[in-house]
Order: structure tokens, then C-alpha cells, then sequence
């Protein structure tokens, strides 16, 4: 395999050289493209002679080459580690002003970074912010260590170590071979041609978690429900719009189904089939909707079923809110999370099973891969 390895300019840069040693050790053809930052911390004739390549990262020396192109193109693999803030902010605003950045943009390659950086810039809403856009990109994001940082500081943003980041990029992924169906977004159900009953769902838990099993190897089905953010690549779309439209989209035999969609619970008798006037005033007939995840689990109980359960409490409540749905519903976990979740990109939430519950909070990207590790070690 020829790798492309960016090594960006912070005090990790260090590292770098051991990561090269690893991948020619495997076997592996490791191309090294360091910024100008990264050798104030790292020397040249160092990458050079570990990588068996002469580096030149000035972006116009043998302009008629296409030097990032040729760079791109021929990479299998992308790495970047050590990965700055600034370095991930670049990128996700597709800002290609180095050699590397161009490089990359020009590669259709799998991309894997490495982030490392002060706890406080790791946590930054900004940072991760990016990261949740890199990774809706299908480029998979490690998480950084924790540990002792530069300086007196310790906490979250070390670079991880070699055989770590390699065990990240190679090893046999949790759910590799396993299918993983995830509902995400809200069904509308219409009242006229032009209105509906909906809810205020953004589908972010759900695309993030279809992210999250994507990253550990799954191959995952996304029913998306008038979603109006990006899906990730390397998933399978099928869209769904109203309750039935869902239902019917989710009968499917699949190893794994996570019901993050927030599905109707009334449709309309009788909806209009044109556009009703404000004038004349209406009185709407509801009747209630099918239960979806729960006819799911009695007609497919061989499947790993995962529901969830928004709710005003915190806490025990929350707790026993998911045991009562877990009883009345046959499935395996529920998760239960609050209203406060709603279109906000932080979550906090109980994965709770007969026998045990979990507590997880923080930026719905990391919840989700935590909770697909609860999965993966369930399965």
C-alpha cells in the first residue's frame, strides 16, 4: 500500500518518525509530505532517511508535474499525524494552501487523522465542530489520548502512541462484516398538499451514529427522514417521509437496527388533497400511527433492536422512562435522552438494558461512538 503521511506542525511532529518506521516495517511505500511548520519540530534529513523518499514541499517547484495531484492520486491511504487545529479547520473549509492540503483535496484515498493539541483547544467547540464535519466527509478522526501534554498540563489531546494509531488505521474493525440499519430525522405527516405534523428532530444522533458503525467497519443503511443535513459517505441512503413510508423502508432483516428517527405518533384521517384555506378554519381528525420499533422486534427478534426515549426527566427517571419502553416494546436497549438534545449538537444520554444503564454525555459525535462500542460489545 502507498501511504501519504502529513505530519503537521506541532510538538507531536516527533512522533511522526516512529509511525514511518511501523509502516515500512508492514510493508508499506510511505510518502512523507511534512508542512513548513512541522520541520521547526522535526528535521528533513530525519523523514527522508526513514521514509527511503527525498521531500520537497514547496508547491511550486516543477509546476508542470502536478506535483499534488500526482501526490493525491497515487495515495491508498491518507494519514495525517500529528493533525493541529489549525490544520483540521483548513480542511474543513476545503482552504488548500500547502502542498499537503492540495494534495489531499486532489485524492479520493480513505483519510485517517490523528489529532493532537492542548486539552482546552481539543474540546474547543470549534475544533469539534470540524471534526464532526471531517467525519460526515467519511474521513475517520481518531480520538487523542490522554495523558501528560506540554508543559504542566495533562488531559485529552496527546498523540497516540504507534502501535495505537496502527491498531486504529489496520486492525479488523468491531463490526466488520455486520449490518447496521439506523433511522434518522423525523417523519411529516401531511395534513394538506402543503402542511404536515412534524417534530423538531435535526437527525444529527442519528447521522452520527451511522457515522460511528460506519468507522467500525459496518455496512450501514441510513433511513433518512426529510433530513436536511449531510449524510456520510460511504452509507446507503434510502429516503422515508411519512410513518408508513418508514415502516415500510425498515423491513428489512439487518444485525443491528437503531430507531434514532423521532416518528409521529398521530396521522391525520384524512388529509386534504389540495391546499386548505386559513379561512374556512379546520378541525383535524387524528388517529394514531402504528408502533414501528416494536413490530419491528416481534417480526425480526434475531436482531440487535435499539430505541429511544425523549423525556422531560434526568437521572433514575430517565432510567426507569427506558426500562418501562424496554418492557412494553421487546426490544433490546433503549436509550434514553432529554429534551434538551433537540437540534443541539451536545447530547446527554442512558443506554440502558434490563441488567445495566450507562451514562454518556458530551458532543453527539463521541456519545455515538460510544454507544456503538456498547453495541458492538453486545453483539
Amino acid at each position: 500500500m502507498r501511504i501519504l503521511l502529513g505530519i503537521t506542525g506541532g510538538i507531536a511532529a516527533y512522533k511522526a518518525a516512529n509511525l514511518i518506521r511501523a509502516f515500512g516495517e508492514l510493508g508499506h511505500e510511505v510518502e512523507v509530505v511534512p508542512t513548513q511548520n512541522a520541520l521547526r519540530f522535526v528535521g528533513l534529513p530525519t523523514l527522508e532517511s526513514l521514509s527511503g523518499n527525498k521531500i520537497d514541499i514547496d508547491m511550486y517547484h516543477d509546476v508542470s508535474e502536478v506535483r499534488h495531484v500526482e501526490l493525491g492520486t497515487q495515495a491508498d491511504l491518507i494519514v495525517i499525524a500529528p493533525a493541529t487545529a489549525s490544520f483540521m479547520a483548513r480542511l474543513a473549509a476545503g482552504i488548500a494552501d500547502d502542498l499537503l492540503l492540495n494534495a489531499i483535496l486532489a485524492s479520493n484515498a480513505p483519510i485517517v487523522i490523528c489529532p493532537a493539541m492542548h486539552t482546552g483547544m481539543w474540546l474547543n467547540a470549534a475544533t469539534q465542530q470540524n471534526v464532526e464535519t471531517l467525519s460526515s466527509r467519511g474521513i475517520r478522526v481518531m480520538p487523542p489520548a490522554a495523558g501528560r501534554l506540554t508543559g504542566k498540563d495533562s488531559g485529552a489531546g496527546r498523540l497516540p502512541e504507534t502501535q495505537d494509531i496502527l491498531e486504529f488505521i489496520f486492525k479488523e474493525q468491531r463490526l466488520s462484516g455486520k449490518s447496521v440499519t439506523v433511522t434518522a430525522g423525523g417523519t411529516r405527516e401531511p395534513i394538506d398538499a402543503v402542511r404536515f405534523i412534524g417534530n423538531a428532530s435535526s437527525g444529527q444522533m442519528g447521522v452520527a451514529l451511522a457515522t460511528a458503525a460506519l468507522d467500525q467497519g459496518a455496512s450501514v443503511t441510513l433511513i433518512a427522514c426529510n433530513l436536511e443535513i449531510p449524510t456520510p459517505k460511504g452509507v446507503t441512503v434510502v429516503e422515508a417521509g411519512t410513518v408508513v413510508e418508514l415502516q415500510v423502508a425498515m423491513d428489512r432483516k439487518t444485525d443491528v437496527l437503531i430507531m434514532a428517527a423521532a416518528v409521529s405518533d398521530f396521522r391525520v384521517a384524512e388529509p386534504h388533497a389540495g391546499k386548505l384555506s386559513r379561512s374556512a378554519g379546520m378541525t383535524l381528525k387524528l388517529v394514531p400511527t402504528e408502533d414501528l420499533v416494536a413490530g419491528f422486534a416481534k417480526k425480526y427478534p434475531e436482531t440487535l433492536t435499539i430505541g429511544f426515549a425523549l423525556s422531560e426527566s434526568a437521572g433514575e427517571e430517565l432510567i426507569e422512562v427506558a426500562r418501562e419502553k424496554l418492557r412494553l416494546k421487546g426490544i433490546c436497549v433503549v436509550i434514553g435522552n432529554s429534551l434538551s438534545a433537540l437540534n443541539s449538537s451536545e447530547t446527554q444520554v442512558q443506554y440502558v438494558t434490563q441488567k445495566e444503564s450507562t451514562y454518556f454525555h458530551g458532543p453527539k459525535r463521541l456519545v455515538a461512538q460510544s454507544i456503538i462500542t456498547k453495541i458492538s460489545e453486545a453483539l
